[in-house]
């Protein structure tokens, strides 16, 4: 029977609740546990996929095709289990589920009321969220509730943990409060109070932590860890220090020193094997001992808030680790490479442009592609960044001046990217396809295996397939693949149904590493292993810096 462990925050958001919950289910992973994570969202949106990057931050894509919130790529990252659209539901999702059973009459009439409907629902959710990993047989289930205790929005969330504790029997249910410990610089000195009054909150709503996580900016002192322990009333020993760190990876240690997965095993009644953290270990004495350093600049609009980029980002320091090489990335912001100029480029070792949607900053990327064509610098194309890879190969070496897509222009002459059902031949008068009416104008979402071409790039990191996630909905037109083709574009990957470039490629004659792909592989990286495309490129940025012989040991 699964055992569920609910994570909780208070005083303050973004103290890293997900990274808690992320490194405690490593800990228990490397105890021979099976885990998996939930993410219990409050706000009304049925999924982030319609929010703004500058608020929601990134959108995790799961392999079954669910836009999620981006604490999923941390769950992904730490463990080895994967996240399915079950693994992260909304208060928008519930209310929108229990409406639908009302309409259906199979509430019988009554009145469908936060308590028990609402809650009911939730526990519904948590249960069936669990059940979908490990073909159902999860040691433990870990839930993160998004907000802070004390908020309106979290209140139906945190008051169906509490019925699930309630229901079920002794040791099947844990909870975690991660609170902030502030250090006051006038008085020099740790504040207390605040975890005081969170664990306060908590317990009137009628949860009991069993430990509490305290967020500062240094460890906590003996004395103040005695005060946590006597004012919420929580042993000494389950008042545990989270200070700051420069790495995430470094947590799950941290954490396990401190004895929290003792601590919770003992609660959910647990007998499991000593944990093995050798491979964090290992992974920070890399991370921590480069013997490179290489910058790659990466050319987007949202580089004031890195948090949209999330997973790109951890992909990038992931292929560093197995490189055995810092990779310091620099923040460009396309619009100022449109109003600027390109001086920002100058010094780079290759160049990087993310995925997004919207015409602004467009030119300011397709800038940056042409610099790193033309200057040989090693340059990869994620998703919109391929695309607009395409659009300056067409404008610049095909001689297609005017190509763009119709998502930025829908008049374009040259529509060399475009939805399906907007494919047409160059005269307009004839649409190329007739079978994708269905395909237009929808996203293309999760997995998809394709066959990859031999003998090129693509097949050397690849193999013969290629498997990764997707989140557009513009694609190549292969109306103007021939033209991009025959000016030395290689496709080197299609889509095994609906033939759609996948990935495209310059031959080495042209270009010594130029490669754009459709789909978003930073979602699949993790730590462990890094990911063979970031791997491939991270490498490909050390020999443009002069490393002659890229390390390839993985972690």
């Amino acid at each position: 029977m699964t055992k569920f462990v609910f994570v909780t925050g208070g005083v303050v958001s973004s103290l890293g609740k997900g990274i808690a919950a992320a490194s405690l289910a490593a800990i228990l992973e490397s105890r021979g546990l099976k885990v998996t994570l939930l993410k219990l969202d409050p706000y009304i949106n049925v999924d982030p996929g319609t929010m703004s990057p500058f608020q929601h931050g990134e959108v995790f894509v799961t392999e079954d095709g669910a836009e999620t919130d981006l604490d999923l790529g941390h769950y992904e990252r730490f463990v080895s289990a994967k996240m399915r659209k079950s693994n992260n539901f909304t208060t928008g999702q519930i209310y929108d589920s229990v409406i639908r059973k009302e309409r259906r009459g199979e509430y019988l009439g009554k009145t469908v009321q936060v308590i028990p409907h609402i809650t009911n629902e939730i526990i519904t959710f948590v249960e069936r969220g669990a059940a979908a990993s490990h073909d159902g047989h999860a040691d433990v289930a870990i839930c993160e509730i998004g907000g802070t205790v004390g908020d309106i929005e979290s209140l139906p969330f945190l008051e169906a943990a509490r019925q699930m504790n309630l229901r079920k029997e002794r040791g099947e249910t844990a909870f975690i409060h991660l609170t902030l410990v502030p250090f006051i610089a006038s008085a020099g000195e740790l504040k207390t109070k605040p975890t005081q009054h969170s664990v306060q909150k908590l317990r009137e709503i009628g949860i009991i932590p069993t430990a509490l996580l305290c967020r500062a900016d240094r460890p906590i002192p003996e004395e103040e860890t005695a005060k946590i322990s006597l004012f919420a009333n929580v042993r000494e020993e389950a008042v545990i220090s989270v200070w700051d760190v420069d790495t995430i990876y470094k947590i799950p240690q941290m954490l396990h020193e401190q004895g929290l997965d003792d601590l919770i095993c003992k609660e959910l009644n647990i007998q499991a094997p000593p944990a093995d953290l050798s491979v964090w270990s290992n992974l920070v004495a890399r991370m921590e001992n480069p013997k490179h350093q290489i910058t790659i600049g990466m050319v987007g609009k949202y580089v004031d808030l890195t948090e949209s980029y999330k997973s790109l980002i951890e992909a990038l320091r992931h292929a560093g680790i197995h490189h055995q090489t810092q990779v310091n990335i620099r923040y460009i912001d396309s619009e100022v490479l449109e109003q600027e100029g390109l001086d920002n480029l100058e010094g780079l070792d290759a160049i990087l442009v993310p995925g997004g949607f919207g015409k602004r900053g467009t030119e300011g990327k397709i800038k940056a592609i042409a610099y790193a064509r033309q200057n040989q610098i090693p340059y990869l194309g994620i998703c919109l960044g391929m695309q607009l890879a395409v659009i300056e190969f067409a404008r610049n070496v095909a001689g297609l001046k005017d190509a763009n897509s119709t998502e930025f222009d829908p008049s374009v002459q040259y529509p060399v990217v475009a939805l399906i059902t907007e494919w047409k031949n160059r005269d307009g008068s004839v649409e190329t396809r007739t079978d994708d009416s269905d395909l237009g104008g929808t996203m293309r979402l999760g997995s998809q295996r394709c066959p990859v071409k031999p003998n090129t790039m693509a097949s050397a990191i690849y193999g013969m397939e290629v498997n990764e996630r997707h989140r557009h909905r513009y694609e190549v037109n292969n109306g103007y693949v021939g033209q991009l083709e025959a000016a030395g574009m290689i496709i080197s990957a299609r889509t095994p149904t609906e033939d759609l470039p996948e990935m495209m490629e310059l031959p080495k004659s042209m270009h010594p590493w130029f490669f754009g792909v459709q789909f978003h592989p930073e979602f699949t990286s993790t730590p462990r292993d890094g990911h063979p495309l970031f791997n491939a490129f991270v490498g490909a940025a050390m020999v443009h810096s002069g490393v002659e012989f890229p390390i390839k040991e993985t972690v």
